[in-house]
């Protein structure tokens, strides 16, 4: 459900938190809580402006000398911080030679080096943006004043903004932004209307609560949809977007992206890519099956008979397992980090135990075993001669298909408590 490149290995002891991207471990001990106070050296700023980098040495020192104007004008009391992938072109120079703190991130990523950069932060409050100078460093001041009021996370909002010409392809601007944006608001109710925004500020805190993890682009929307989870504090400021200053082609790879970040939405919302689809499955399996169980049914010129109440029950127990999906889904999620806990997956944990899914499991595979047994018995009656399939059918699928289902239910207990077995504590 995250980045195959990012696990969480840790510990949250004498106040450290870490997390492992591939083989390297990244300490979240330097990131300020969100309470502490500002100090009144560099050493204790309070703004961190993070600017992820790989090979950026035509715009990075524009977008250097625009914060530095920023906190030099505003008295802000802050640090720059080059958060670099790998650069070959020299940007590490180039920031080091400006002013700016340099961290060298080990794994390539989008998500990778934010991460980074953000747990080497020494600010109060952090500010992240592009290097390519298609976001004016030199207009935060919005942003700081809302994180000031105790927003812990403020996000640009490109639409409100303004969008310059050139700045954005039109796939991105009419399909691929709007679509995202609508889908984080269907699926998590987020109350952003700018998904993928790159110029965004949070408190140190809330970074450090939301444990952020995937390496990819996915890494923006993954903040939002946790610090909707987690409830935290979300305000939106307009931003104009501005054509990159690169004579190069830039890193994002639209269609590409765009199914990251899709991709990590339906895995992070159980409910919509199983519950939902799930339900429909089971109810309309269901209803078709109950109608068909006395006998045939004729709409129009079409008669309705024994192979549609085969489908029926197939879609029946592919729907019954996209359900356990969802139970399984929601349960590795809130065990590994990826989504909080959740009030109503607690009551149904203690509801729902492990002898209650043997219990029911066992019911189910009684009475198909007791319908099987039925069939067999009325097959006697009939001296185990031809039968008509279309009365023997109406016993027969029913009683494989609670026969399945009660199987498969008995197997999901053993596995969902397997799954809350490494880290129950997290969860209940």
């Amino acid at each position: 459900m995250s980045d195959p490149d990012l696990r969480k290995v840790a510990k949250e002891s004498a106040g450290q938190e870490t997390l492992s991207i591939g083989k390297v471990v990244v300490q979240y001990e330097n990131v300020h809580d969100e309470s502490a106070e500002s100090g009144g050296d560099d050493v204790n700023p309070e703004l961190s402006i993070i600017m992820p980098c790989l090979n950026e040495s035509e715009t990075l020192e524009t977008c250097i000398r625009k914060a530095q104007g920023f906190l030099a004008v505003n008295r802000v009391r802050g640090e720059i911080v080059v958060s670099d992938n790998g650069s070959s072109d020299g940007s590490q120079e180039i920031a080091r030679r400006c002013g700016a703190r340099v961290v060298d991130v080990p794994v390539r990523g989008y998500g990778a080096a934010l991460i980074y950069g953000s747990s080497e932060a020494n600010g109060k409050y952090i500010i992240m943006g592009d290097s390519d100078d298609s976001y004016d460093f030199s207009e935060l001041g919005a942003f700081v004043e809302k994180l000031r009021e105790g927003c812990d996370l403020v996000m640009g909002n490109r639409l409100l903004g303004g969008i310059k010409p050139g700045a954005m392809p039109w796939k991105n601007r009419w399909i691929g932004t709007p679509a995202l944006s609508a889908i984080g608001r269907i699926f998590f109710r987020c109350p952003v209307g700018d998904f993928n925004c790159g110029l965004r500020g949070f408190s140190a805190g809330a970074f450090r609560r939301m444990r952020l993890r995937t390496t990819g682009m996915e890494f923006a929307s993954e903040m939002i949809v946790k610090a909707t989870l987690m409830n935290l504090r979300i305000a939106e400021v307009p931003t104009t977007l501005s054509p990159d200053g690169r004579s190069r082609a830039p890193h994002l790879r639209p269609w590409r992206d765009g199914w990251r970040h899709l991709r990590f939405m339906l895995l992070c919302s159980p409910r919509w890519l199983f519950l939902y689809p799930g339900l429909l499955l089971v109810l309309a399996g269901l209803l078709t099956g109950a109608s068909l169980l006395p006998g045939p049914r004729t709409i129009g010129s079409v008669t309705l008979d024994i192979h549609t109440l085969f489908f029926s029950a197939i879609g029946v127990l592919v729907g019954f397992q996209a359900l356990l999906f969802a139970v399984f889904s929601k349960t590795f999620a809130m065990t590994e980090g990826l989504l909080p806990p959740d009030r109503k997956m607690q009551k149904f944990f203690r509801l729902f135990h492990l002898e209650a899914w043997l219990i029911i499991g066992a019911i189910m595979v009684a009475a198909g075993l007791g319908g099987a047994l039925y069939s067999v018995t009325y097959w006697g009656r009939q001296g185990f001669g031809a039968l008509l399939p279309s009365q023997v059918m109406r016993m027969a699928i029913p009683s494989g298909l609670s026969l399945a289902l009660g199987c498969q239910v008995v197997l999901s207990g053993f596995f969902l408590s397997l799954l809350r077995m490494a880290r129950k504590s997290e969860c209940c």
